[in-house]
């Protein structure tokens, strides 16, 4: 449910230059090309950032109880490091309270902490200072973490020994906090540590990657309620026991806890219950795109108490897809007015002025839901909008059946927003049969693949100085490729496997791909000879890896597995070397070595699913 945000393209302490793209100012051309008008916001957001780096440093040498790479992280999931000060003077539509600058401190509107008031106090800073400023904004919150752990006397070394002062810094009050409320605070830590553990290297934005110890922060229902990528512990056969319960870092799932929170209405959902809502007037016939214009968890804690009534069936978190459903299905949710009686209401964390909140795990996790609607209502998959995205209101006929906030009558909010891509968005509601899908391109983020390749825990051999990073320097296909940097790790001989993750090694969290007559391939450049490559692939009852194919030095060179075809995939620890289902998904992509202590570069560019 979108409200019109200031945000500002170039800052600098008190005087802050505004850049119409992030301020939600509507551009010349109303229908945009989605591509291009990333591009073009990702370069204003890269100017925006340019000092960011400074002031973090800043805060960190004035406060040296903070662990390193905790302000980035925060900054990172508060407002993806962009510095927002939104126009209290106009009118809220009812949604959550704003967040103010960088660090995304609230008010005290709408029931939320006043964390302004308490960053001033803590700092010395004015609240105004705070509000325009994002080098204040920065120090005055690392002042209060401070103070919050002097408090505690607390000093970490680590992230996620401040899971209190991360839980504060959610907003939700804490006097008032009951199961609900506690889990949207825990859903904000979690995504902060979540930030730190995976890392961010692109347009300016740099938060540095730290292996989260994950049972250090939760426990182990937490852990599957949050949807951890994983534990990371020595211990035999890669896994957690405790008790009944078994925890696999590799595949990330945790089996033998029940913890009542599963939505009955959508598998992959969890259940968190809103008390806004009412009978329908009629059967389910449409599906409302919204975006929250706020954070997952603030948006949790908003639709379970807000004045004004409103709620959503469900929502979509930005980092990984994860789904919260609040509203039943066979209920009206309060979120698109009198549309409400037949409409089921998506609302997506971010904002409409920054595009780099929508993900490719947002997007298959919401299109994953909307098929699911298609199928339960006849909603017809292809009654979706495939037209132009916009920044205003458009209203589109009753026939299209799956659409923005903005498409409805009698409304007055513009979000999904221009950068919203419809058509990518239709074509996964609407996969094409024997036509060719690039799953990433890596054009403009990095997609699937937005972790290091040292991540995963089956990796072997290489160090976690390993990282892996778009470039513009090398690249078969349009103007970008994925590098990866694979450095040795010094205190092992172990030959190289490196797998480099897709979706955070959750199959929900990538696209669906057909296994009959079907193909996953990538483009790959190695600057050395001796690799060789793979895929693995998650099947119904485990992941799958294929034999590997040797890749030439020096030269761009298309490798690719059929889905279909057993002799091209072998049994190993995680999988039986079969893949049955009809649809499956991709796992990562493998890289195999043998021990070397040179730096070995490798591009992959435009990863592809066909049939034929």
């Amino acid at each position: 449910m979108m409200s019109r945000t200031t945000s500002h393209a170039l800052a600098c302490a008190f005087a802050l230059a505004c850049s119409p793209a992030l301020a939600g100012v509507a551009p010349s051309r109303d229908a945009l090309d989605v591509e291009a008008a990333v591009q073009s916001n990702e370069a204003e957001l890269r100017a925006h950032r340019a000092e960011f780096p400074q002031w973090f440093a800043k805060a960190y040498a004035q406060h040296a109880n903070l662990p390193a790479g905790s302000l980035e992280a925060i900054a990172y999931s508060a407002s993806r490091w962009t510095h927002q000060i939104p126009d209290v003077r106009q009118e809220s539509h009812q949604h959550q309270p704003p967040t103010f600058g960088v660090m995304g401190l609230r008010d005290g509107s709408g029931g939320f902490s006043d964390l302004l008031s308490q960053a001033a106090q803590a700092s010395g800073y004015t609240r105004q200072q705070i509000i325009d400023s994002p080098e204040a904004n920065i120090m005055a919150t690392a002042a209060l973490l401070s103070q919050w752990l002097g408090d505690r006397r607390a000093k970490p070394s680590r992230i996620e020994e401040m899971l209190p002062e991360l839980t504060r810094m959610s907003a939700i009050d804490q006097s008032k906090r009951g199961t609900i409320s506690a889990f949207a605070a825990e859903s904000y830590a979690f995504d902060v540590l979540l930030a730190a553990d995976r890392g961010e290297d692109d347009q300016g934005i740099h938060v540095p990657e730290k292996a989260i110890e994950w049972e250090r922060a939760f426990d182990l229902p937490a852990l599957k309620r949050q949807r951890a990528p994983f534990v990371r512990l020595d211990l035999d056969g890669d896994r957690i026991d405790t008790g009944d319960s078994v925890f696999d870092p590799v595949s990330g799932t945790l089996k033998g806890i029940e913890d009542g929170t599963k939505s009955t209405d959508y598998g992959p959902a969890l259940w968190v219950a809103s008390p806004y809502n009412s009978t329908r007037s009629a059967a389910i016939s449409a599906v409302t795109i919204h975006t929250m214009e706020g954070s997952y968890a603030g948006s949790i804690s908003w639709f379970q108490n807000n004045p004004y009534s409103v709620s959503a069936h469900y929502l979509v978190r930005s980092s990984d897809g994860q789904i919260t459903q609040m509203v039943r299905e066979s209920r009206a949710a309060h979120h698109v007015g009198v549309h409400n009686g037949y409409t089921v209401g998506i609302e997506h964390e971010g904002y409409v002025s920054n595009a780099s909140w929508y993900t490719t795990a947002m997007y298959n996790a919401s299109a994953g839901l909307t098929r699911s609607f298609c199928s339960a209502y006849a909603i017809p998959c292809t009654s979706a909008y495939n037209g132009n995205a916009s920044s205003g209101l458009v209203l589109l006929p009753t026939s299209t059946k799956i659409k923005g906030h903005q498409h409805y009558s009698s409304q007055s909010h513009t979000d999904p927003g221009q950068y919203w891509d419809w058509r990518r968005y239709y074509n996964l509601l609407n996969p094409a049969v024997s036509v060719t899908k690039l799953l990433d391109t890596f054009e403009t983020s990095e997609g699937h693949f937005n972790l290091s390749p040292a991540y995963s825990g089956s990796t072997t051999g290489i160090g976690t100085g390993s990282t892996s990073e778009r470039v513009s320097s090398m690249h078969k296909n349009g103007s970008w490729s994925e590098q990866l940097m694979l450095v040795d790790n010094t205190a092992s001989s172990a030959n190289w496997a490196v797998r480099f993750l897709s979706g955070g090694g959750a199959p929900a969290s990538n696209s669906a791909l057909t296994r009959a007559n079907g193909y996953v391939g990538f483009w790959v450049y190695s600057g050395g000879t001796g690799l060789t490559a793979a895929l693995g692939i998650d099947d119904s009852d485990g992941t799958e890896r294929s034999t590997a194919k040797s890749i030439p030095a020096n030269t761009w060179t298309y490798l690719e597995w059929r889905l279909d075809d057993s002799a091209q995939w072998d049994a190993w620890v995680n999988g039986n070397g079969a893949i049955t289902a009809s649809s499956v998904s991709l796992d990562a992509i493998w890289f195999y070595r043998a021990q070397t202590s040179y730096t070995v570069y490798v591009y992959v560019d435009d990863v592809t699913h066909r049939t034929q």
